[in-house]
């Protein structure tokens, strides 16, 4: 309960990131030290057993659901309010949803018990120092292996540990070399020895105590140490128009043009700029995000609009809408919609078109309709989306856009992809709306952070509600808006060409650490059939 306590605050809005050096180590304390010995000398002392292996996964199951419903609790919210379910029904869905992904942390207590436990798991049989120490060293590579897994096999990385060190500038170097696993492992590795501190014997405990002490505090110093500033040589203007999500009813003809009016103004004249100029300021580009809107990209309307404001403006624009694709072009029976990015010329032509490949689960689709039938709520909000097929970046007269749209971010080797594939500057359009005043919308803009620290790019986040920024290579936010105003940020970056060894190389240490994982677990049960 405290692992999965400090585990919750050091992510915002608490934002106590100093405690993630400590997070982790009551978690690894409960399995190593969870039953009582019926007879059992350490290092001349008495000493509890580490916990079995049901045991231990029960320790890290309760952690995980914890922790859990202490970062996702805005996932109720969202059933509830837009999902059109009952309070009941929400909260049971926030809990099996809890239940689901919290067997993440159930299989690093399972495996850590396993490989620190004693050579008859169901025994009190001593065991040895050397076993314990066994289990702290696999600790940190378990629990990389175990991100690793709710990565790419539930596909919900949401908050992993390493985003809590996102704006300790000198130490997220690591994230350009390993991805934010590599923050993660260090992370861990510092708990494994504070908690070493208290299973030791007194005549060691002491220094290391000390060494994961100072160890904390000089990784945690890097925060200090802030690079120069980055040079920027473009300008974008990222409108946040700060739609409501539930505009059903609101979305009439003339609503459609006052909204539609009212952007094209924001866009053309951003507060701020003197109101005399006949098309203000011009920019490099301009964002409209991902939101509630019904613009399609097959709306005369919505076209010509956005299409006069790129002519007037002298500017490229990406436009966030809903991809239409006819019959006859897609060669099915019927037209295909897709969460799009319009790519829109100086001249006002549609030039390209960036469709969303990962989409959210019982929000852009719903999977097993037959099965979830109580989702259907939600997806009537937001569509029923197909898959876009292609990630490459936009060309926006010779600037390459490296295009994601909101939940993408958190895929760290989705969007590394772009960047592998030429794009200069990164770019997410994102309706965080549907967060309301949770906290989760702090921890995507955290998440997107990351995205350009991997990747070594400028990064800009257009977003519906906020908050809307610019984001340099080293993931600091250089210029930002204000959340829930309908507004426009002038957003200074710059183009980069060149890749960093996570871009080339993609999740190589999250790998390597489950390769060594599996490796230990293999080992343990060869030892264990040798004795038997």
């Amino acid at each position: 309960m405290l692992s999965a306590a400090l585990q919750i605050v050091i992510f915002p809005l608490l934002n106590l990131y100093w405690f993630s050096w400590v997070a982790v180590a009551p978690l690894l304390l409960a399995i190593l030290r969870a039953r009582s010995p019926e007879t059992l000398q350490l290092d001349g002392q008495e000493r509890l057993l580490p916990a079995t292996p049901w045991q231990g996964f029960v320790l890290g199951y309760v952690c995980g659901i914890l922790w859990l419903a202490g970062t996702c609790y805005w996932i109720f919210d969202t059933m509830h309010r837009y999902g059109g379910l009952p309070i009941p029904v929400a909260v049971l869905v926030l809990i099996l949803f809890c239940m689901y992904v919290g067997l993440y942390h159930g299989m690093f207590g399972l495996l850590l018990a396993l490989l620190a436990g004693s050579n008859n798991a169901g025994s009190k049989t001593a065991v040895s120092a050397a076993s314990i120490r066994r289990g702290l060293v696999a600790a940190p590579f378990l629990w990389v292996a175990v991100e690793l897994a709710r990565t790419r096999i539930t596909a919900v990385p949401w908050e992993l540990l390493g985003y809590s060190q996102t704006g300790n500038f000198a130490l997220t170097r690591i994230a350009a070399l390993t991805g934010v696993y590599g923050l993660s492992f260090e992370i861990v590795l510092v708990n494994t020895v504070l908690a070493a501190a208290f299973l030791a014997p007194r005549g060691s405990r002491k220094w290391l105590l000390a060494a994961a002490c100072v160890a904390a505090v000089m990784l945690q110093a890097g925060q200090w140490l802030l690079p120069p500033p980055v040079a920027t040589d473009h300008t974008a203007l990222l409108v946040q128009p700060n739609i409501p999500i539930q505009a059903g009813e609101m979305w009439t003809k003339q609503y459609f043009q006052d909204t539609l009016q009212e952007l094209t103004a924001t866009s053309l004249h951003p507060a701020g700029e003197p109101s005399g100029e006949k098309a203000g300021r011009r920019y490099d580009l301009i964002v409209w995000p991902e939101s509630p809107s019904p613009f399609y990209t097959n709306d005369p309307l919505f076209r010509d609009a956005v299409s006069e404001m790129a002519r007037k403006s002298g500017s490229w624009v990406v436009a966030g809408s809903i991809g239409i694709t006819p019959a006859m072009q897609s060669g099915g029976e019927s037209s295909q919609i897709f969460n799009s990015a319009a790519l829109v010329s100086p001249q006002g032509e549609w030039v390209g078109r960036y469709d969303k490949v990962h989409l959210v689960p019982f929000g852009e689709y719903l999977p097993f309709p037959q099965v979830f039938v109580f989702a259907g709520g939600l997806t009537k909000e937001v569509g029923e989306f197909q898959r876009g097929t292609s990630r490459m970046p936009l060309d926006a007269g010779g600037e390459r856009l490296g295009m994601f749209i909101c939940y993408e971010s958190i895929f760290p080797d989705e969007v590394r992809q772009l960047a592998l594939q030429g794009a200069q500057v990164l770019v997410n359009i994102s309706n965080d709306g549907w967060y309301g005043d949770s906290g989760a919308w702090k921890e995507h803009l955290q998440e997107t952070q990351m995205r350009a620290i991997e990747n070594g790019r400028w990064l800009l986040a257009g977003t519906n509600t906020g908050t809307t920024a610019s984001i340099d290579p080293y993931g600091r936010i250089v210029a930002a808006t204000p959340r829930k105003v309908r507004t426009a940020l002038a957003a200074p970056y710059g183009l980069s060409s060149g890749t960093t060894f996570y871009t080339r190389h993609g999740d190589w240490f999250a790998y390597l650490c489950a390769i060594i994982s599996a490796g230990a677990v293999i080992a343990r049960f060869a030892f264990l059939t040798r004795e038997r």
